[in-house]
């Protein structure tokens, strides 16, 4: 994989809060939210004129919201028509891919300032109408007429794990009450509580209608008991992310043009993208406790920016489920396949650890608005190198490079960043 031949720098970035917002806010809002806080981190302003184009990731507002066609529409809410503005579709990889997009622009030299986004409003359905919305990233020929949507097949893969390396359910809750820990501090989060805090909440509960006190002795007893239901086998309430709003934007620029806009530019010095088959029974070698596309995906970063997993300070990974973060962890070479489960025991992921992972919250607290969660990765990983997550919530160790990983369906897309500090 060659050098990109431009350097492309991350100068700016924002999101709109993550949650649930329909009725009172759509699509349409929530993009603007996320301009207007790109716009504030951005040191010395950017304007409409200054962007060359957009690259919007949204996965499919045509099912959640009969709205197609949307980028001349997003690009008309800031300002950009009749700039090129067009929509990149992956799953939930979709705006990862439309990152992808623009960096290549401007290493190409097409243009030297975009502006790259995603946005997703999931709430104009009900649970039943979003699962099967989002069930049009599987194989509608072999899976979803089979009932497989996504939360059985990522419980195969967790099968499939927990057969091959003996990884446990205790193993999916540590990960949960780290993800949880994490978002509690994270002001844009869906869910800004603690599984100790969400237990108060249920004792509480109970004792004002007059029922039998709880007497969970830790996290991991509530996280095994009926208030935590199964969903797919051995995958629970608590393994899965959530069904989201919003929306999140970046700004590129080439090296050229970057120090318009601030004197700490970052930089992105690895890219990669992968695919697989869409259904898991057509994997090579019906191999499933490994995603290819990832791995893919990482090795075309690594070879390009020269670094490698050792190098990584920080990672936001693409946790759909807790099983795809112990996943994405031994594919993107952090650990030996079947070893994360014990690096994450040790404490290594926690945001103070050895490499902290999902400081956002990740998809099951900071929220899963598809098309929005590959930019949202990279606002956070934007926020932690540059020091503005504040407070308790930001990572207290050095950050030279961080990386995002976003992942669509059930693996077949998947999008690889390494963001830098220094050039490279």
């Amino acid at each position: 994989m060659g050098k990109l031949n431009r350097r492309v720098a991350l100068v700016g970035a924002g999101m709109s809060r993550f949650g649930v917002h329909y009725p009172k806010l759509r699509s349409i809002d929530l993009w603007q939210e996320a301009w207007l806080e790109a716009l504030k981190l951005t040191d010395k302003g950017i304007k409409p004129q200054d962007i060359d184009e957009l690259f919007l990731g949204n996965f499919t507002a045509d099912l959640f919201n009969h709205q197609g066609h949307m980028a001349p529409q997003m690009a008309n809410l800031i300002g950009l028509n009749p700039k090129p503005a067009s929509r990149f579709e992956g799953a939930c990889a979709s705006s990862g891919i439309a990152f992808r997009q623009g960096v290549m622009s401007i290493a190409s030299g097409v243009n030297d300032v975009v502006c790259v986004g995603g946005v997703e409003q999931m709430h104009e359905l009900n649970t039943e109408g979003v699962t099967g919305a989002l069930a049009a990233a599987a194989d509608t020929t072999y899976e979803y007429y089979a009932g497989a949507t996504f939360p059985g097949l990522y419980a195969a893969i967790a099968n499939a794990h927990f057969h091959k390396y003996g990884t446990t359910s205790k193993d999916l809750m540590r990960i949960a009450i780290k993800d949880y820990e994490n978002g509690k501090h994270n002001p844009f989060a869906q869910v800004q509580r603690t599984i100790p805090e969400v237990m108060e909440k249920y004792r509480k509960r109970a004792i004002q209608k007059g029922q039998p006190e709880p007497t969970w002795k830790d996290e991991f007893e509530f996280l095994e008991s009926s208030k935590n239901p199964l969903i797919a086998s051995p995958l629970r309430l608590y393994d899965c992310s959530l069904i989201t709003d919003g929306a999140a934007m970046l700004f590129l620029a080439s090296e050229e043009r970057a120090y318009d806009f601030t004197d700490n530019p970052l930089w992105i010095s690895g890219i990669g993208q992968g695919s697989d088959s869409l259904s898991l029974h057509d994997r090579k070698d019906g191999i499933i406790t490994s995603l290819r596309a990832t791995k893919a995906a990482a090795q075309q970063a690594y070879s390009m920016s020269g670094l490698s997993s050792k190098d990584v300070d920080i990672v936001e990974v693409h946790d759909c489920f807790t099983i795809a973060e112990l996943i994405a962890l031994e594919d993107l070479g952090f650990y030996a396949p079947g070893e994360a489960a014990k690096a994450i025991e040790r404490g290594e992921t926690k945001r103070n650890g050895k490499l902290p992972v999902n400081t956002s919250g990740g998809l099951k607290t900071k929220g899963h608005p598809v098309g929005a969660t590959g930019a949202g990765q990279i606002v956070e990983i934007f926020k932690q190198m540059r020091g503005y997550a504040e407070g308790e919530r930001q990572v207290k160790k050095p950050l030279k490079v961080g990386m995002t990983h976003n992942l669509g369906g059930s693996g077949a897309t998947a999008v690889v960043s390494l963001i830098t500090k220094e050039k490279i």
